[in-house]
């Protein structure tokens, strides 16, 4: 299977690519405790250990904090599956669990969950861009854009920006705020989401004491908010993606074309939780994590989907501009020169 392959032949039908997931959309519960016991369980004792470190000396906790953004990213996938209602097959557990992997992870579990729902409704729809999404324009929106907006749309792209200095205010401050539009039960999780954050970080810092705490858990969000947009954003950012008009667009294709199937080592595979599978993730979003992988390789369906590797995923960041003409993500450069002629 080649790391370019494009999904380039016919796509199931709807009736088909469901008959081909079903059977992995049923949650394993002993899967599932045993990922919470890996997951959560690793991660406090992770907290022990760095804790036990600093007394010895700071430079020895630090690089565990490395460790403990991976799981992090971990524990936020397990949240993801458990707003999907995917991860258990019980609906107390999924939400109970879900508010807990939330508030370790900064992130108000409900209202980040009816944002997700969006996105996996309108993925790859021109005409329904903007929520839960990367900003996105077209080759022809930007040139046509004035310029304070290109501006804008080049710092909102600038991967510094993107992937250093953006991550920490969006999961520490706007996260901590309720959106207009969202019913009560979403605002209601994130003040509890705000309290369970806040009686946290008091205990860690009443024992074990502040610098140490803003120190370890400062490193623990910042690389794994870092990590995790990253992967949001190559997901869908990449040579293959797929975006078309509203009147076009189509569920299968958007999940297929336009999810890039990440094909990380296995250790990165495991930190993530098989979120790589992305395609399989849209095509239906039942299947929990830990099936993710056994429903790609069970099915000729999923051989054709795009890929990509560590390296080459490195090369989406330049891919800003959707270019309708072409059906094909470009930069900048190539919007320069449209512009030129």
């Amino acid at each position: 299977m080649s790391d370019t392959a494009l999904g380039s032949g016919r796509h199931p039908s709807p009736a088909e690519w469901r008959a081909l997931v079903e059977p992995y959309q049923r949650p394993d519960n002993g899967k599932a405790f045993w990922q919470v016991v890996n997951s959560h369980g690793s991660y406090v004792l992770l907290w022990a250990i760095m804790i036990w470190a600093w007394s010895v000396a700071w430079w020895l906790a630090v690089p565990l904090a490395i460790i403990g953004a991976g799981l992090s990213v971990r524990i936020f996938i397990i949240s993801h599956d458990c707003g999907h209602g995917s991860f258990s097959s019980s609906r107390w557990v999924n939400s109970l669990l879900g508010f807990v992997s939330g508030v370790l992870t900064f992130t108000p579990f409900r209202h980040w969950t009816t944002e997700h729902a969006t996105h996996h409704r309108t993925s790859g729809d021109l005409d329904r861009r903007g929520s839960g999404d990367i900003w996105t324009m077209t080759v022809d929106e930007y040139i046509e854009a004035p310029r304070m907006r290109r501006l804008l749309y080049r710092l909102s792209r600038n991967p510094f920006i993107l992937f250093v200095l953006a991550p920490l205010p969006i999961f520490l401050i706007y996260q901590r705020f309720t959106t207009r539009g969202y019913s009560w039960r979403d605002r209601l999780s994130v003040w509890f989401t705000n309290l369970g954050i806040a009686a946290i970080a008091w205990t860690m810092i009443t024992q074990v004491g502040l610098w140490q705490y803003v120190v370890l858990q400062g490193t623990i969000t910042f690389v794994s908010c870092s990590l995790g947009l990253w992967l949001f954003y190559v997901q869908h950012q990449h040579e293959a993606a797929y975006w078309r008009r509203n009147g076009e667009w189509d569920f299968t294709a958007a999940a297929l074309d336009g999810s890039s199937f990440y094909r990380l080592p296995r250790v990165l595979q495991w930190f993530t939780g098989n979120i790589g599978f992305h395609h399989v993730h849209h095509l239906n979003s039942r299947i929990p994590n830990y099936h993710l992988e056994a429903c790609h390789r069970a099915h000729d369906a999923f051989r054709n989907v795009p890929q990509l590797t560590l390296v080459r995923s490195f090369r989406a960041a330049r891919l800003v501009l959707w270019d309708e003409a072409a059906g094909k993500l470009v930069g900048f450069r190539e919007a320069r020169a449209r512009r030129a002629a």
